[in-house]
């Protein structure tokens, strides 16, 4: 009997914000029986080597497919563009990554600053240690805020200081939607616009997004991920098929947790083309 393979395509290692290192990564997605998953820090590709030598000694087979998160401006929001199967030692995208890692050192240091003028001295550093060398993100300087400076959780981090428009944000400068297309592409892989019900905008905006993400030569949508209401989803379908996107599917994982877990609830319309429908994994014995 054949079953259909557990897929997610969007996941993240401490090399960036999440919680797990690459092999505990790995392991985990052994332990919810996934089987294929791509890796996809904030713009790092720093995670995939030791994923990829720890699944080489493990004995159940996992897939896992080289990828990376780009972060982008768009009008005024922060976008998201996955890319997958992606050649990680290209020479143009190692260039590209190289310089988002400076505008997020950049952003870091800008941060803290203004951290600095609302009473929280030395946030920078603690972030940096906490990132451990991996890509620093907001999450580290809110889990900071949290352990060591009796802020009550993250979400009041993001609330009162963190997030967009708050005392303690700063609006990096990241490159185009077509940049970050494009180097994907040259990369050799496929480019997904990420959790597009995420973003905070109105249903005019996304279809005006996910318009200029298609002209750009953008592959796919995620069009199925942890908590997206019933009339959102109806919406992404409708414009992954407008636009004649593939359809892609990824937890956004960072930690375990009730809210996220690998490979969970991650059905994608029928009426909808998978990306990796071309992938030779569609299913199992």
């Amino acid at each position: 009997m054949q079953k259909q393979l557990k897929i997610d395509l969007h996941s993240h290692t401490k090399l960036s914000d999440g919680h797990l290192s690459p092999e505990e990564l790995v392991a985990r997605a052994h332990t919810m029986q996934v089987d294929v998953l791509a890796i996809t820090d904030h713009d790092t590709v720093a995670a995939l080597k030791a994923a990829h030598e720890f699944q080489r000694s493990q004995s159940r087979h996992l897939r896992i497919v080289n990828g990376v998160e780009i972060s982008c401006s768009w009008h005024g929001f922060d976008i998201h563009v996955v890319g997958l199967n992606i050649e990680p030692l290209n020479a143009d995208i190692q260039t590209f990554l190289a310089n988002q890692a400076d505008i997020r050192h950049e952003r870091a240091l800008k941060i803290g600053e203004k951290l600095a003028k609302c009473g929280f001295e030395g946030v920078t550093e603690k972030a940096l240690a906490l990132a451990g060398g991996g890509q620093v993100t907001r999450a580290h300087f809110a889990r900071v805020l949290v352990a060591d400076y009796q802020v009550a959780s993250m979400d009041t981090v993001f609330k009162k200081y963190l997030g967009k428009g708050k005392r303690a944000f700063y609006k990096a400068q990241w490159p185009e939607i077509k940049q970050a297309v494009a180097v994907i592409k040259q990369a050799g892989g496929q480019a997904v616009l990420a959790h597009p019900a995420h973003y905070d905008m109105s249903t005019k905006w996304l279809r005006r997004l996910v318009a200029d993400f298609s002209y750009a030569g953008g592959d796919a949508i995620e069009t199925a991920f942890p908590g997206m209401a019933a009339d959102k989803r109806r919406i992404i379908n409708e414009l992954t098929t407008e636009h004649n996107l593939l359809a892609s599917a990824g937890s956004d994982f960072h930690f375990p947790s009730r809210w996220t877990e690998l490979g969970r609830n991650l059905h994608i319309d029928d009426a909808l083309t998978p990306i990796w429908h071309n992938w030779n994994i569609a299913y199992s014995g």
